[in-house]
């Protein structure tokens, strides 16, 4: 496209963007193309941007509108074999109003008195080479009409999928007990696999303790008041939140058990990651 034609598209880009608030007659002749001009150029480009549209809309409904533009570009290629760029699909999720949920900033709620400490064996290196090498685990708080419910997680650093949880209407030591006797019920675990949590009162506890230990589980901990050194549990209950709780509002215990249950589901099976462009259990079965 030459200057003279690259010239003309931002201007019928400029007028397509303001035709609400001004007359296309104006805006035509201020810039001197012809209304006619400018709707072969809105036909061929709403062509286009229509089939584009419409795709995104399918991929947001089918995955609740928690796709980013880059997510979105993945799941393009992997569905429709499409190589579309990333800033036009970002442009078209702006004008349409289809722009992933905003993350919030997670909170800590409590702590507790300590009867164990363990070193901190992670040192933010999240990254593992197969399954059941390195577990992370943390509680968050769900907010209900009924009041507040605690979530008990761990999570796989390999693949970062869900491996246990637990939901419970109280943050003590059971509820703690409950996700890694499920976690180990359902995974292979051999000895040395590292169980990172922060300094919260159910991991410093002595049923904590001798529970990993007859496990053969290593504990690991965070350094007191640092969210970073378990930052990727931290991540997913603010993905977690952000994509399903804030939107779905539950009002009781069971709706909130529901709808926890629905997104780890989907966040296990069907969520696409950005660095690999998978599925957390798509990855997690390519593991010996």
């Amino acid at each position: 496209m030459g200057q003279k034609g690259e010239w003309k598209r931002l201007v019928y880009q400029f007028i397509q963007e303001n035709n609400r608030d001004h007359s296309l007659t104006d805006l035509c002749s201020l810039f001197g193309v012809s209304r006619s001009g400018f709707y072969r150029h809105s036909n061929r480009v709403n062509s286009s941007e229509k089939e584009i549209l419409e795709l995104v809309k399918e991929c947001q409904s089918k995955n609740q509108q928690t796709y980013g533009y880059r997510r979105i570009k993945i799941w393009l290629q992997r569905t429709k074999g499409l190589q579309i760029n990333t800033k036009r699909i970002l442009r078209i999720m702006r004008k349409y109003s289809l722009l992933s949920v905003v993350r919030r900033k997670p909170k800590r709620i409590y702590s507790g008195k300590e009867n164990f400490r363990y070193p901190n064996l992670l040192c933010q290196d999240f990254t593992a080479d197969r399954k059941n090498e390195k577990w992370v685990t943390d509680i968050s708080y769900i907010h209900t009409s009924q009041g507040i419910c605690y979530l008990s997680v761990i999570q796989d650093l390999f693949d970062r999928s869900i491996v246990s949880y637990q939901l419970s209407h109280s943050p003590d030591t059971e509820l703690v007990l409950k996700t890694l006797e499920k976690a180990y019920r359902i995974e292979k675990v051999a000895d040395g696999l590292i169980l990172h949590s922060d300094q919260g009162a159910q991991y410093t506890s002595n049923a904590y303790f001798h529970l990993t230990q007859s496990y053969g589980i290593v504990p690991s901990m965070s350094r007191r008041g640092n969210c970073y050194d378990n930052g990727v549990i931290e991540n997913f209950f603010g993905t977690l939140k952000t994509e399903s709780i804030y939107q779905s509002k539950p009002r009781t215990f069971d709706e909130a058990k529901r709808i926890i249950d629905r997104y780890i589901h989907f966040y296990n099976h069907e969520r696409l990651q950005l660095k690999s462009g998978q599925t957390p259990l798509e990855v997690r079965s390519l593991s010996a």
